[in-house]
């Protein structure tokens, strides 16, 4: 841990437009003319009518996609980089620009983007989130394609992500009161994933594999890649009782299995870390 000095300056402002196509063409801009803001976060269409419900943020009315962009660092700095976002957003499309003036304006606009998580739940009973990571550039492609995937399965995707990094967190909205929706949720949260590897991407952007995507580790990697992971993890934790099931997929543990106790170390004794 280590302390860091405030920014001299901290700018903030809102982006609408009329859809995520504008909206990621301009995030592909400010980031490809060299501008690294301290946020680049997007909400679509869904995501914004969740937000108004929940803490109505008055973001601008009939946008299909908004940017909120935070730009910190020295003032004259921040000035430049400033201009230059606003432009390549006007540029990309968008409709309505709001430059937060002090603090309080720089709440309101955060608040709808903080909110937005939580705030699902007013337009639909369930929801399940999902993290990947994409290449910025496909940006456009890729969430029309997530709509597309869930309109074939009867169910709407709502986005609220970090487009900054390419990081997404779709929100695959369904009622399981419906018979056959949490099936078809769970089956189109894994093709977002499947289409996150087929443009160049990850099956996560921050929020690391656990019980649920292990299944989908063997997309990305290879045996051989895995079985060389476990031979670290197993250095570390030879009795496996770190997170325990995390990761991989199995069969690949270290130390005991359930209800047995293993002689020799299994990397020892299966030579790659499994136990079978």
């Amino acid at each position: 841990m280590r302390l860091t000095r405030s920014p001299a300056a901290v700018q903030t402002f809102l982006a609408g437009f009329a859809d995520t196509d504008s909206a990621g063409a301009a995030v592909s801009a400010i980031i490809g003319a060299g501008i690294v803001p301290a946020a680049i976060e997007m909400m679509d269409a869904l995501a914004i009518e969740a937000a108004e419900a929940a803490v109505a943020c008055n973001y601008p009315q009939g946008a299909g996609a908004v940017l909120v962009v935070e730009l910190d660092g020295p003032e004259h700095e921040v000035s430049v980089e400033l201009a230059a976002a606003e432009a390549h957003c006007r540029d990309a499309g968008a409709f309505e620009i709001r430059i937060a003036a002090d603090d309080e304006e720089r709440q309101a606009i955060w608040r709808g983007r903080k909110s937005a998580f939580a705030a699902v739940g007013r337009i639909s009973p369930d929801y399940i989130v999902q993290d990947g990571v994409i290449p910025r550039t496909a940006l456009p492609e890729v969430l029309r394609s997530m709509t597309a995937l869930a309109r074939e399965r009867g169910l709407r995707v709502a986005n609220v992500f970090h487009a900054g990094d390419g990081n997404l967190h779709p929100l695959v909205l369904f009622d399981e009161r419906v018979p056959g929706q949490a099936a078809a949720a769970e089956e189109t949260s894994g093709a977002i994933l499947d289409l996150c590897l087929a443009h160049g991407g990850s099956i996560t952007g921050e929020h690391g594999v656990g019980a649920d995507k292990a299944k989908h580790m063997p997309k990305m990697f290879t045996d051989d890649d895995l079985d060389t992971m476990q031979l670290v993890r197993c250095a570390f934790d030879p009795t496996g009782i770190s997170n325990p099931g995390k990761v991989f997929p199995t069969p690949r543990l270290c130390g005991e299995v359930p209800g047995k106790r293993h002689a020799a170390h299994p990397v020892q004794a299966a030579g790659l870390g499994e136990v079978f």
